[in-house]
């Protein structure tokens, strides 16, 4: 028999970022709101050695600096992050000064972070404490009835070895991949995503500027710079990265397609330096010269995954990984959980002031799932892409603008939580949705077309787009609802115009190649697609008044022209 110990508004079932940060946001919401997590481990957690998800994004830096208030710690505590930067495969990839490189080369106008793991997370638990959450550490749960109409839900817990229940009127489950609630109610989706990973903290700072003496090469972004960037370093079916930790650690994962590198080859300490050895030789001798400061080992199997439901009018919902988990590529998982927690938190607040919140928690829901659908379709598929230049540049700008575009503009105004009140803002997401999906799959059939190697080019996407930092600077506008739904309006008819020079530069260049058969006959497929055509017409009306350079797709072909 348990004893019960209390009841509470919101019980948050797990205490890691995705738990700690919604009882934040909770308790900064409404200070009078009584909130318990409930921890496993005991806290503080190590630093470096903690957990991935260490590199962010605009929308989860949005979300932890001005929506928690967590500026001061992570200027103080944590780094600047300088970008995305890719390195493009090359000729066995021994000299990275060869390989197609993708970054900025000056600080982009809306920070992001590194993050070291531990640290933001010891900071937020002493945090909630602090606001008076009931943070509860080596705290098991051990079952969740869940109850109907107004009742509260009971949670079962272990704690310190004794067995206890609470009551709690909502129940959130951020007990990561272990999806507690999502195992009890049969929510899991597979997807058709299957990638794995390992990885390891050294207690070293790699820096892939040391990795060359080509001064060419090296003055294109100022000394140290590099280094503070999330560096992807790409091959066939696989990317490795480099994440500089502000302990002086830096993290180096590897992860892989399953089809194109089995998980055995890289699922030891042992093998993964030998994976690496074989695919990034300058990476690998550089861990090598310090294996002794190798600090852990992790793995994940088969990381993606997605869920059927993830709010419920009955008052229990899924956050982070207890929910969806897509890809870390682009870093989507602390995105997904920033606007998780808003939705959570709104659902909260509109039942604490009396609202009926049954229809609002099948529109979160919705919305929720469109989103992460939105997401996967980037990676679904597309780790071939990985060693194919030309293509995978036009695609990470592509994947950058829709970014900023869509989520980053949506969440910045914090329109999410207020969708399902606009049909217009929630049709442009529907159509933003069928646009990316199939530009991806033309992604697929341009790289099946095959594509002469590339080198010695250097992408800045600041210089090859001149308005893209508008774009960029847009997501913090500030702007009304009226003039919020115009913009977001206007970013969909420029994401189909770019779909639509997209695909009329990329046949002009097959034609200017004599396409084979089999070129030709896409071509002709591609001439036949109703959505695809539909955006090349709107290019074509757009072009003349407001052209804008193709050299984002042509990089291959056009090497000089963009190489500094």
């Amino acid at each position: 028999m348990s004893d019960v110990f209390g009841r509470f508004d919101v019980a948050i079932l797990g205490g890691g970022i995705a738990g700690l940060t919604l009882a934040l946001q909770l308790k900064r919401s409404d200070p009078e709101l009584r909130v318990t997590v409930l921890e496993r481990q005991q806290h503080p957690v190590p630093e470096a050695a903690h957990k991935v998800g260490e590199s962010s994004v605009e929308v989860q830096a949005h979300y932890l600096r001005d929506v928690l208030g967590l500026a001061e710690h992570l200027e103080r505590d944590q780094l600047h992050k300088f970008g995305l930067r890719m390195f493009l495969t090359h000729a066995g990839n021994e000299d990275i000064a060869r390989r197609v490189e993708y970054g900025q080369i000056s600080e982009a106008p809306l920070a992001s972070y590194q993050l070291d793991r531990g640290r933001l997370e010891n900071a937020l638990g002493t945090m909630v404490t602090g606001l008076g959450v009931d943070f509860r550490q080596r705290c098991k749960v051990r079952d969740v009835e869940l109850a109907d109409g107004d009742a509260d839900h009971i949670v079962h817990v272990l704690d310190g070895g004794h067995g206890q229940a609470l009551r709690a009127r909502w129940v959130v489950d951020a007990t990561g991949r272990a999806g507690l609630l999502k195992r009890k109610l049969n929510l899991a989706r597979p997807v058709g995503h299957r990638a794995n990973a390992s990885w390891f903290r050294i207690e070293h700072e790699v820096d892939v500027h040391q990795w060359s003496d080509d001064e060419r090469w090296r003055s294109r972004v100022e000394g140290g710079l590099r280094r503070l960037s999330t560096n992807h370093l790409m091959g066939p079916g696989y990317w490795v990265w480099l994440i500089p930790l502000a302990s002086g650690s830096t993290s180096i994962g590897i992860v892989a397609d399953d089809e194109a590198h089995s998980f055995d080859g890289f699922n030891t300490l042992e093998r993964a330096l030998d994976w690496l050895a074989e695919h990034e030789p300058q990476c690998a001798a550089e861990v090598r010269r310090h294996r002794e400061k190798i600090q852990d080992f992790r793995v994940m199997k088969d990381y993606a995954y997605g869920c059927t439901q993830v709010y419920s009018e009955d008052r229990w919902c899924l956050t982070g990984e207890a929910g969806v988990s897509i890809d870390p590529l682009y870093s989507s998982g602390g995105d997904l959980m920033a606007i998780s927690n808003g939705l959570i938190t709104d659902l909260v607040s509109r039942d604490r002031l009396g609202e009926d919140v049954r229809e609002k928690a099948v529109a979160h829901n919705q919305v929720y799932l469109v989103l992460s659908e939105i997401w996967l379709v980037a990676y679904e598929g597309q780790y071939p892409l990985m060693g194919d230049p030309q293509v995978m540049v036009a695609k990470v700008i592509w994947d950058t603008i829709i970014y900023w575009a869509v989520p980053g503009l949506l969440f910045f105004h914090d329109k999410f939580r207020r969708l399902g009140d606009s049909p217009a803002a929630f049709a442009n997401l529907q159509r933003t949705w069928l646009l990316h999906t199939r530009v991806q799959q033309f992604f697929r059939e341009w790289h099946l077309l095959g594509n002469e190697p590339a080198s010695d080019v250097f992408a800045d996407p600041y210089s090859l787009l001149d308005f893209i930092v508008d774009l960029h600077n847009g997501m913090a506008a500030g702007l009304d609802d009226d003039a919020l739904e115009e913009q977001f309006g206007r970013n969909v008819d420029l994401l189909e115009h770019f779909a639509g020079q997209l695909v009329a530069t990329v046949i002009e260049l097959l034609e200017r190649r004599c396409a084979d058969d089999a070129a030709k006959s896409r071509i002709e497929e591609w001439r036949s697609d109703a959505l695809l055509q539909e955006a090349v017409e709107r290019y074509r009306e757009r072009d003349p008044v407001h052209p804008i350079d193709s050299a984002w797709i042509t990089l291959g072909s056009r090497a000089t022209a963009v190489t500094p």
